[in-house]
């Protein structure tokens, strides 16, 4: 093992034997290099003549760049050009951080680390992977989830996903998540919440959240070592009253001194910019303190670093620039509505009570997604090819259920996508 490893194995034993079993053997073998050539360039930066960085330098100092590139942007050259840390950039993180707090009033007082800058969430969720999860760990997550959890958990590292009912007549279903929970004795369990889930755009409310909650901590005071990722990718898209506002990680990062919250999220869907890959990874345990946290972070960024370099630095540079706009809180509400309505019009198009021969809405009530259970008797991917051919909609079908993504659809169109599903199963039928 490299002494930096173990450097920071010492210190995150030290501060949390739990955590250090919690690690996957990936994750204790992990650093971030501060010697060989990082450490030489940083001992180097603010010399006259440096010539240490794998990068191309201006006479006058300023990053090498195209004009063909650089006419683009309105943005320093110095923002854009150069590597990001593996870290991420530290403005942003700082400020992404006071964001979670403003977020969920909750955390308040609590302490949590800084946010690593991922290349987005689906590289949050690998990276998680890779510093908690071996082959021969299961991952609970429900029965309805992101089919990328696949590749990026099972695929790349060889983790069984472990499937709990979700619903039961028409809430969370408590009683099974629990019992996935303690299946298999008591030992280390790696579980992914993901609220607004994807794809059935279900938030728990508010009663089933603190459920959730006190089932996790009631298994952890069994002496169940557990690390609670929650997947926020959709964070903040809430469309009814009584349902949780506030992220699951804040509860789960002050339950237990055995629960790891380990929270993945970003602005790709929160903010509208699918293209910019960028996500955050940070982490809260009850009792968690600065050195314990700057050493995940340091494996965190070893990992990162290893993987993908870092993420892109323009990227990062416009969304400080969005979030410390003035207009940024307006516009965000402004499309929050367009949301909304398109919610609105989701629920009004269902209550359509001749489309529940054919098929009916799972439970939902937040993000960009509502799924619907088909009729015994149709088959999920035939009424996808109809809809195709003779009424040009397109939807996912998950086997027997289709998901809508109505994110993507204008409000006036709802009503005939749904009477357009409604034709298809019909046709299906006959």
């Amino acid at each position: 093992m490299n002494p930096q490893a173990a450097e920071l194995n010492s210190v995150i034993q030290e501060k949390s034997p739990v955590v250090f079993d919690l690690l996957s053997e990936r994750g204790k073998n992990i650093f971030f290099p501060k010697k060989g050539i990082l450490g030489q360039t940083a001992e180097a930066k603010g010399t006259k003549i440096n010539a240490t960085i794998g990068a191309a330098i201006e006479d006058d100092g300023t990053p090498m760049r195209l004009e063909a590139v650089a006419s683009k942007i309105n943005l320093d050259p110095a923002l854009v050009f150069p590597y990001a840390p593996s870290f991420g950039r530290p403005d942003i993180r700082a400020k992404w951080k006071t964001m979670i707090y403003e977020k969920n009033p909750s955390l308040n007082g609590v302490e949590l680390s800084l946010p690593v800058v991922t290349n987005a969430l689906t590289h949050g969720i690998s990276m998680a992977g890779y510093m908690f999860a071996d082959a021969a760990d299961e991952i609970i997550v429900p029965d309805l989830f992101w089919g990328n959890y696949n590749l990026t958990l099972t695929n790349a590292y060889g983790c069984a996903l472990v499937k709990f009912n979700l619903f039961k007549n028409g809430n969370f279903d408590l009683e099974a998540f629990e019992a996935k929970l303690n299946e298999g004795g008591i030992g280390k369990k790696v579980v992914i919440l993901n609220f607004p889930n994807n794809p059935s755009g279900y938030t728990p409310t508010n009663e089933e959240q603190d459920a959730i909650v006190a089932i996790i901590k009631k298994a952890a005071e069994a002496g169940n070592k557990i690390v609670a990722i929650t997947d926020d990718a959709y964070f903040g898209l809430v469309y009814e009253e009584g349902i949780a506002q506030e992220s699951i990680f804040a509860p789960l990062s002050q339950l237990h001194e055995n629960v790891l919250a380990v929270k993945i999220d970003g602005a790709t869907k929160e903010d509208y910019v699918w293209g910019f890959r960028v996500g955050f990874i940070t982490y809260g345990i009850k009792g968690g303190d600065a050195a314990l946290y700057s050493a995940l972070e340091s494996k965190t960024a070893g990992a990162i670093r290893g993987n993908i370099s870092n993420a892109a630095n323009i990227s990062q540079s416009l969304l400080l620039t969005a979030f410390e706009s003035e207009e940024y809180a307006s516009q965000k509400e402004a499309k929050y509505t367009i949301m909304k309505n398109r919610y609105d019009a989701v629920k009004e198009a269902l209550t359509e009570e001749k489309y529940k021969e054919y098929f009916e809405a799972i439970p939902y009530n937040s993000g960009y997604f509502m799924c619907v259970q088909l009729a015994d008797g149709l088959v999920g991917d035939e009424v996808r090819q109809v809809l195709i051919e003779k009424y040009s909609i397109g939807l996912i079908a998950l086997g027997n259920v289709l998901r809508v993504a109505y994110s993507a659809v204008a409000a006036s169109d709802v009503k005939e996508m749904f009477e357009g599903i409604y034709l298809a199963c019909k046709d299906c039928k006959k």
